[in-house]
């Protein structure tokens, strides 16, 4: 009797040891079975790359600005086409206005009558920066001595330390971006005396090189070794003194868009590419300051 009760616990014993190793393994089976469905789950689509043409046409003084931003943008978007033409910040908007171009670019701020029909972003800040002969011995001048010498009220070096020498004052055409704001920024509109009055930016500059006692107005962006920037009120342009705006005769680079229209989805990537933080040092290589952080 007692051994067939020894038998029988030791059974029942075997059989429980039997089931509490198989309730072990089938919980080890089922733990993959629930994380199937987290390692299978969708991942997000990569945006799909887009084609097409953005038409861009204005400002001469913006030609840096553009070059950097059309070559990075490529890299970004190689199906897409960037063009650029350097017609004058006038022409930039007339063709953004009328349709001709998705983007008008300006060197100055959109006038009220323009405001009435398209959008102003600004995308960069840039300084005018007073440029005279190399030869020329003058450091610095002050706004107020800079309009009367472009009023021609100044007429000779000698009367702002310079040497005894006329002042030939040379500038931009009219209608130039560059032109219109330096005229607006010193209080001179309408109201220059120009020895010469040139097409471009790089003309201006290759004019006061070469020409003694000149002096000359250019973007920040575009001055040359050939040529010496002048401080203003006793502040040298440069990046830092545009963006925390003690140098005093600077002006905003403008795109300028349609305000009724819908940008293509080309020319809306280029727009959003040229004010995001990967085209933020593009700006900086170009010499001028982007307007957002």
């Amino acid at each position: 009797m007692k051994k067939s009760l020894a038998l029988c616990l030791s059974a029942a014993l075997s059989l429980s040891l039997l089931s509490a190793c198989g309730g072990g393994n089938a919980q080890q089976s089922q733990a993959p079975q629930t994380q199937a469905p987290q390692s299978e789950a969708p991942q997000s689509a990569a945006p799909a790359a887009l084609t097409g043409t953005v038409v861009t046409n204005g400002s001469t003084s913006m030609e840096k600005v553009m070059k950097a931003l059309i070559e990075g943008f490529k890299a970004a978007q190689p199906g897409i086409t960037v063009t650029y033409e350097p017609t004058g910040s006038g022409s930039g908007v007339e063709a953004a206005s009328n349709g001709s171009a998705d983007i008008g670019l300006a060197s100055r701020g959109l006038k009220d009558s323009e405001k009435e029909t398209l959008t102003e972003t600004v995308v960069a800040k840039d300084g005018i920066a007073i440029v005279v002969n190399t030869r020329n011995a003058v450091e610095d001048l002050t706004v107020e001595q800079v309009a009367a010498i472009a009023r021609g009220e100044i007429t000779n070096w000698k009367d702002v330390g310079g040497a005894d020498e006329p002042i030939a004052f040379i500038g931009r055409e009219a209608g130039s971006g560059t032109r219109g704001a330096f005229e607006e920024l010193t209080g001179t509109e309408d109201e220059c005396k120009y020895s010469q009055e040139l097409t471009s930016t790089g003309a201006v500059i290759t004019a006061v090189s070469t020409t003694p006692g000149a002096v000359g107005y250019a973007s920040l962006s575009s001055v040359e070794e050939s040529v010496k920037a002048l401080k203003i009120g006793g502040v040298a342009p440069s990046e830092e003194t545009v963006l925390d705006g003690s140098y005093a005769i600077q002006r905003p680079f403008v795109f300028a868009t349609l305000t009724s229209g819908t940008l293509t989805d080309a020319a809306k990537a280029f727009y959003d590419f040229a004010l995001s933080a990967d085209a933020a040092q593009l700006y900086v290589a170009a010499g001028v300051v982007p307007s957002f952080s």
